[in-house]
C-alpha cells in the first residue's frame, strides 16, 4: 500500500506549492493537456495514468494497465488517449473505460516518448532500444527507423505532418522524412534528452549538459540558450510559441524567451520536476513533481497558482473533523480512498484494510517483490510499516519512502483507520 503520513510532512517544514494536483505515489514523469484546456493526462513512475478535469479540479479516472514507469502520456485530436512506458508497450484508451482499445507492441526496450502527426492518423514512439517507430493508429501496423546508436528520448513532428523529429543519446537530432529517403542527421554537442516542435517549425532539443539548442526546419542550428548546469529532461512550448519550458533534473525550471533566446526567469517553490505542459490558450504552466504532485504556474511571472487542488471535488475527510488520526492521515487521500465506493486513486482502496492479506485486493496492479511476503494488515503491522520504513519492511514497494517515529502519532493513525476502513 502507499500510505503517506502527514506528520512527516509536517516533521519536514516542507512548504507546497498552490494549485496542486496530487494522486500519484511516485514522480509525474508524462504530462500532457487535451487541445480545448479542460484536461489533463498524466504518467508515473508508479504505474498509473491519472486523468484530471482542470475545470473541477479533480481526478476524473485512474487507469491501470502498464507493468512499469509511465513515461509518455498524449491526447490524441479524437478525444482519446496514448500512453507508454518502461514495459515497452503503447496503450490506446477511450476516456471512460477502464481498459486499452488497443495495445500497440514493437519495441524491445522502454519507450521513453509519444507523438501524434498533426491529422491524428499515425503515432511516434521513440525507444531506448535505439529505434523510433512509426504507428498508424488505423491498422496499428508500424514502420522503423533505425540509425540512433543509443537511446531515443523524444519524438516530435513537424507542423506540415511531413516529417518526424526525434532525438538520442548518442548527440543527434534526426529529421526523418515520412515519405522514403534517409534522415537529415544533425551532430549536437550533447547526449539529448528531450525535444519540441514549435508552430513555425523550429525545433527544440533539451542536452544532458543543460543547454538547450535550437534548429531551424531544415536543421541548421539556430541559437543556444545555458537552461541549467544540470541535464535537461523535459521541454513544453507555450500556445503562442514565444515560451519555452526547460525542466533540469536538479529542478531548475527555466523558462526562455524565444524570440530573444535569454532565460527570462526561473520557476521556485517545487520539488524536482520530470515534465512540463502549457495550456493550450495562455501562458499557464502545470509541472509534474518527484513528490507525485502536478503544480500550476503563471510563466510570465514565475508565480504559482490559484488554491490547492486535492484531487476530489469534496474534502473526503470533512466527516471525521476534529480526529487527530485523520489529521495524520490527511495527506494520505492523495493515493488513498478510504470507502471502495469512490473513485480509484493512484494507490489501492484501504476499504476493508484491517485483516487483508498484504497485495491481495482485486484489480489493483501490485509491485511483484509484495505478492509473495506473508504480512496481513493489521494495526500492528500498519504500525511497524511506519515505524521502520516502507523500503525495509515491505522491500520492492513502490510507496515512497516515510516513517512515523512517534508511538502516539501511529496508534491515532491505526485507531482511525480500524473505524473509517471498516466496510
Amino acid at each position: 500500500m502507499y500510505l503517506l503520513a502527514a506528520a512527516s510532512l509536517l516533521s519536514l517544514n516542507v512548504k507546497i506549492a498552490s494549485a496542486e494536483l496530487a494522486g500519484h505515489g511516485g514522480p509525474v514523469r508524462a504530462l500532457a493537456i487535451s487541445a480545448d484546456g479542460k484536461r489533463a493526462v498524466s504518467g508515473s513512475f508508479d504505474t498509473s495514468v491519472i486523468l484530471w478535469s482542470l475545470a473541477t479540479e479533480s481526478a476524473e479516472q485512474v487507469l491501470r494497465f502498464h507493468a512499469d514507469a509511465v513515461n509518455a502520456a498524449i491526447f490524441l485530436p479524437d478525444g482519446r488517449i496514448a500512453t507508454a512506458g518502461a514495459d515497452a508497450r503503447i496503450a490506446i484508451w477511450t476516456v471512460g473505460r477502464q481498459q486499452p482499445d488497443q495495445v500497440l507492441q514493437g519495441h524491445h526496450a522502454p519507450i521513453a516518448g509519444l507523438a501524434v502527426s498533426p491529422d491524428g492518423s499515425m503515432l511516434a514512439s521513440a525507444s531506448w532500444d535505439s529505434t523510433v517507430r512509426l504507428w498508424s493508429l488505423r491498422s496499428g501496423i508500424s514502420r522503423l527507423l533505425e540509425g540512433h546508436s543509443q537511446n531515443v528520448n523524444g519524438v516530435a513532428f513537424t507542423p506540415d505532418g511531413l516529417s518526424v523529429v526525434s532525438v538520442g543519446y548518442d548527440l543527434t537530432a534526426r529529421i526523418w522524412p515520412l515519405k522514403e529517403g534517409p534522415p537529415e542527421v544533425v551532430g549536437l554537442a550533447s547526449p539529448l534528452n528531450a525535444v519540441a516542435v514549435a508552430p513555425d517549425g523550429d525545433i527544440v532539443t533539451g542536452g544532458a549538459d543543460g543547454w538547450v539548442r535550437l534548429l531551424n526546419p531544415a536543421g541548421k542550428p539556430g541559437g543556444a540558450i545555458q537552461a541549467a548546469a544540470a541535464p535537461i529532461v523535459a521541454l513544453a512550448i507555450s500556445a503562442d510559441a514565444g515560451l519555452i519550458a526547460a525542466a533540469a533534473i536538479d529542478g531548475t525550471v527555466s523558462i526562455i524567451d524565444r524570440k530573444a533566446r535569454v532565460v527570462s526567469r526561473a520557476l521556485s517553490g517545487g520539488p524536482r520536476v520530470w515534465s512540463v505542459a502549457f495550456l493550450p490558450h495562455d501562458a499557464t504552466l502545470l509541472t509534474g513533481g518527484a513528490d507525485g504532485v502536478i503544480r500550476q504556474w503563471n510563466a510570465l511571472t514565475g508565480e504559482a497558482l490559484g488554491s490547492p487542488l486535492k484531487g476530489t471535488q469534496a474534502d473526503p475527510l470533512a466527516m471525521y473533523s476534529g480526529e487527530r488520526g485523520a489529521e495524520i492521515f490527511r495527506a494520505c487521500v492523495a493515493c488513498h480512498t478510504l470507502s471502495d465506493k469512490e473513485t480509484p486513486r493512484a494507490g489501492p482502496s484501504l476499504a476493508g484494510l484491517f485483516g487483508r492479506r498484504i497485495a491481495s485486493l482485486p484489480g489493483y496492479r501490485f509491485s511483484d517483490a509484495l505478492k509473495d511476503m506473508n504480512i496481513v494488515w493489521t494495526p500492528e503491522t500498519v504500525s511497524k510499516l511506519f515505524e521502520v520504513g516502507p523500503n525495509t519492511y515491505t522491500p520492492g514497494t513502490r510507496m515512497p519512502e516515510q516513517r512515523i517515529s512517534s508511538p502516539d502519532e501511529r496508534k491515532a493513525l491505526t485507531d482511525f483507520l480500524a473505524h473509517a476502513t471498516r466496510r
